[in-house]
């Protein structure tokens, strides 16, 4: 018999990725760095069709996040930090 489930386990995860900005944990299916060519590519195929999401407050990008919905996330910061976040642990640079 399942236990019936806790209102917790219904909230989703949210995570920091920068200046306030959160997103869904569940919802993430990776983070990339921005520099190679291809995934320069990612964010204007992903610009043309709308599911660009720019969370760098004009910063500088150092790390894309690629959602289940095929929205691709912009964020200013490293890709180490926010792995960190989404594990629960303090990363080394803060």
């Amino acid at each position: 018999m399942s236990m019936p489930a806790k209102k917790d386990d219904l909230a989703p995860v949210l995570v920091n990725i920068g200046f306030g900005n959160m997103v869904a944990g569940a919802k993430v299916v990776a983070i990339l760095t921005p520099g190679s060519a291809p995934m320069k590519r990612l964010r204007e195929e992903a610009r043309e069709r709308g599911k660009l999401v720019d969370a760098t407050e004009g910063r500088r990008t150092r790390s894309i996040l690629i959602t289940d919905s095929d929205h691709v996330i912009l964020s200013a910061l490293q890709a180490e930090t926010i792995t960190q976040r989404f594990l629960g642990r303090p990363a080394q640079n803060e």
